[in-house]
Parts: structure tokens; C-alpha cells; sequence
């Protein structure tokens, strides 16, 4: 029971946080948007999410992923879902957003909305109703969504490119980050909790296993029981698909496991 009231008490602080970013699509939000136009939308995107979810549940961290860095630039818009043309370059294509997943899912939960409710339901809604269920369909809180956002048409992958946190930024460039956001150090370790799920890719921290300082040595502020574990799954200049878990042993489950092992110098390193 205290775990839940704990993961509850983070993702109420998720959520807020999610629509603080939803500044420029914000402004009337409520619940129940659909009642009348699309009244079973969430049953819709609950039932065809669930398919992917319960055959793959690693899906749920890329869903949730996705939801962020669409927030993060530009608000809640939907506009990390667009495609690039000819004459721009969209979010999608950005190099933070090069190892997003997920987008079948999105396009097949959409597909299914629009049998049922055509040119109704906007896909940023989409995108939040799928985040939402994912998180809920691997044990963790369930949160209520309010819906009626407006997809952006503007999708620029240099804006993603320079806004959104680098995996490479030590902890005073995330304090910038997310404060050129109107985020506090508290919003960026409430948000930094959604790593208790996924994976992370190899190749962002091998310099911090193998040549820390540029004299071969591995980051002294890793466990080094921890970063000789990393070194059985991360070679150095081995494969760049290569991945490790985020939160070692639950990396699967929505707990609040992520913070007692970051304690412990044993997160993985972002």
C-alpha cells in the first residue's frame, strides 16, 4: 500500500508537470471531451493498446518516452508524430528522437478511432490516452486524462534537437534545461522517476565505462560492482543497438525502485 501511495504521489506530480508543458494547448482541456462526439474513445484505445502491450510489455517505457518529447517542444501537440518533407525537417528525424518507438502502435490505435469516430479524436489526445494506459497496464498508477487538444502542423527537428534534455547533459546543464521550461529542480527529479521503466542505449555511456578522463578509466562515481556489470552488456565500439536497463532488476515494472538505486550509484548513467 505504501508503495502505490508513493507511485500515485509521483505520477499526480508526472501529470501536472505534463500539462504544465501542454502550455500552448492547454486552455480547454476537460474530461470527458468526447462524451458526445466519440463517446467510447478510451474503451477503443484501452482495448487495441492492450494487444501490443500485453504480447511486448517493454513497449510501455518508449510510449511513455514519446508522450514526453512531444510535451517538451511545443506542448502536448502531437507534432512528434509528423513526418518529414521535402522542405523540413520534422521532429521525428531529430537525433533525440532517432530511437523513439512505438509509432505503430499510435497508428494503429488512431486507425481504430477513426472506424469508429472519424476526424474526431486529434492524435495528441491519442498520444496521451496511450501513455497513460501503458504506464497503468504494467502495475503502475492510473490517472484520469483530460482531452481536447489540438494537433500542432509545426514540426521542426532542430527545435527538438536544442530543447529537449541530452543524454550526455551533466546535472547543471538538466537544471538549465528544464528551467528554460519554467520546471523546478523538484519538476526534473519527478520526471527523471519515469526511468524506472525502458532501457537505455549503449553507446551514450561507454565513454563513462571505458575512458572517463581520456586515460582509459571508468567514471569513479559508478558502483564499480554496477559499472562492471554495464561493461558485460556495453563493449567499447560494440554494437550501436546495444542496450542496458534503466533500473536494474524492475526495469519491466512501474515501481519506485529507479530512486533507491540511483542512491546507490547504480542507475544507469544519463
Amino acid at each position: 500500500m505504501a508503495i502505490q501511495k508513493l507511485l500515485w504521489a509521483l505520477f499526480s506530480q508526472l501529470v501536472l508537470l505534463l500539462l504544465f508543458l501542454d502550455f500552448t494547448n492547454a486552455w480547454g482541456l476537460q474530461l470527458g471531451f468526447y462524451r458526445r462526439s466519440c463517446p467510447n474513445v478510451e474503451k477503443i484505445v484501452h482495448t487495441t493498446l492492450h494487444k501490443y502491450i500485453s504480447r511486448v510489455l517493454t513497449l510501455a517505457a518508449p510510449l511513455l518516452r514519446m508522450h514526453f518529447h512531444d510535451c517538451f517542444v511545443r506542448g502536448c501537440d502531437g507534432s512528434v508524430l509528423l513526418n518529414s518533407r521535402k522542405c523540413n525537417l520534422a521532429e521525428k528525424d531529430a537525433i533525440p528522437n532517432q530511437t523513439l518507438r512505438g509509432f505503430q502502435v499510435i497508428d494503429a490505435v488512431k486507425s481504430a478511432l477513426e472506424k469508429k469516430c472519424p476526424g474526431v479524436v486529434s492524435c495528441a489526445d491519442t498520444l496521451a490516452l496511450v501513455a497513460r494506459d501503458a504506464v497503468s497496464m504494467i502495475g503502475g498508477p492510473f490517472w484520469d486524462v483530460k482531452t481536447g487538444r489540438r494537433d500542432g502542423r509545426v514540426s521542426i527537428a532542430s527545435e527538438a534537437l536544442t530543447q529537449l534534455p541530452s543524454p550526455f547533459a551533466n546535472i547543471s546543464q538538466l537544471k538549465e534545461n528544464f528551467a528554460a521550461k519554467g520546471l523546478s529542480v523538484k519538476d526534473l527529479v519527478v520526471l527523471s522517476g519515469g526511468h524506472t521503466i525502458g532501457i537505455g542505449h549503449c553507446f551514450i555511456i561507454t565513454n563513462r565505462l571505458y575512458n572517463f578522463t581520456g586515460k582509459g578509466d571508468t567514471d569513479p562515481s559508478l558502483d564499480p560492482k554496477y559499472a562492471a556489470a554495464l561493461k558485460k552488456k556495453c563493449k567499447p565500439g560494440g554494437d550501436i543497438k546495444a542496450v542496458a536497463e534503466m533500473d536494474p532488476g524492475s526495469f519491466k515494472t512501474f515501481d519506485e525502485d529507479y530512486y533507491t538505486i540511483v542512491a546507490k550509484r547504480r542507475g544507469l548513467p544519463i
